[in-house]
Parts: C-alpha cells; structure tokens; sequence
C-alpha cells in the first residue's frame, strides 16, 4: 500500500512540474513538417518550378505561425528558391547539368496576439524546428 501512494505522488507531482498538456501534444504529435515529394527532373536550359509545402501536422490552425526556412546545399546554377508563407517555390531555368543535394530547414513560432482570446488553445508544440533533404537532378 504504501509502495503505491508513493507512485502515485510521484505520477502526481511529475505532471504537476512538467504540465500534463506538454506531454499531450507529445502524443498527439503536434510539429511542423515539410512535404515529402520526390522532385522532378529539371532540364538544362528549360524552365522549372516546383512547390514544397510547409504545414504544423495535427494542428487545424497552422495559419497561425510565423514559418522562418533557410537553405544549406547546393543549387543548379539559375535555379532560385523563394519563402512565401508555406510554400517553398523552387524554380529557374538551369544552367548545368547534375545531381543537387539541399536541405531546407524550418522553424515555426506561434504568432504574437493569437493566444489573447481565451477560446484559444495556446499550447506549445511538441517539435518547433523540422529538416528534410531534397535531390534536384537537372539532364
């Protein structure tokens, strides 16, 4: 009996320090993700544009985040990558041919004024930083 009051006061003292909702949005894995579409070959000296999106997964409300990217790896010469919002464009005409390895990284943070209205839920997310690599074959 006494082994179990003591669990229990652990369990009980765990969520009252940590808060029960950060473990929560851990199992219902609110975090942002970028799409996970192969792209398509690109060709030397003919446009090209392609579309990566951005949205915070299980959170209905994704509009309601500043969406911070950068970019490490390499691009075909005349090949331009633009931020807008959630979208990632990609696009250009290509100057040489070859196998483009880039990786965008993305950073989300809930924004300011959007957790003043009580019928809000305001709690963090489990992950606010994501990563994914892209290849861009240009022929």
């Amino acid at each position: 009996m006494y082994k179990r009051i003591i669990s229990l006061s652990v369990f009980i003292l765990f969520f009252s320090i940590t808060g029960c909702q950060d473990i929560l949005e851990c199992v219902i894995n609110r975090k942002p993700i970028l799409s996970d579409n192969t792209l398509s070959a690109a060709f030397v000296n003919q446009n090209y544009s392609e579309l990566i999106t951005a949205e915070i997964q299980n959170e209905p409300r994704d509009n309601a985040y500043y969406y911070d990217y950068f970019l490490t790896g390499d691009l075909p010469p005349g090949i331009d990558v633009f931020f807008d919002f959630r979208d990632v464009i990609i696009e250009g005409i290509p100057l040489e041919r070859g196998r483009y390895r880039f990786t965008i990284h993305l950073s989300v943070e809930q924004i300011d004024n959007y957790c003043e209205n009580d019928l809000n839920d305001c709690d963090g997310l489990c992950e606010e930083r994501t990563a994914r690599t892209y290849i861009l074959t240009v022929n």
